[in-house]
């Protein structure tokens, strides 16, 4: 089955340089992505209580994004990404949350995402 790409945007503040830490360390996602987060090279395993997953991460740019890739999506089109965006003229920052679902996930994922991202601005005081 085909998943859609999708992309949501939050208005973050603080500086871009604290954002990074919490989306682009194992320790700062461990804080609202998951309960644990296991860095071994480009493998990070994701732990929600007794399950875990693992993803790969394809790419990066210090202070800017992460892209990841799950295990089970080893071989396809598919990653999730999280982006540091800055507006040039009123220097707004915002997170970029772009990911795959399928048609039938899509409010679920969407939903999922926003309620991670309201978790991290608690914990950043945005």
């Amino acid at each position: 089955m085909n998943k859609n790409k999708y992309q949501l945007e939050f208005d973050m503040k603080c500086s871009t340089t604290l954002l990074f830490e919490y989306i682009g360390t194992s320790s700062g996602m461990s804080e609202w992505l998951a309960d644990d987060v296991i860095e071994r090279g480009d493998e990070f395993t994701f732990i929600w209580g007794d399950q875990s997953e693992i993803a790969n991460l394809i790419k990066y740019k210090e202070e800017s994004f992460v892209r990841f890739r799950w295990e089970e999506d080893e071989g396809t089109k598919y990653y999730w990404e999280l982006a540091i965006h800055v507006d040039e003229v009123t220097n707004d920052v915002a997170l970029v949350v772009t990911d795959f679902a399928d048609e039938s996930d899509l409010d679920h994922s969407k939903l999922y995402w926003e309620n991670l991202i309201d978790d991290l601005k608690k914990i950043i005081g945005s």
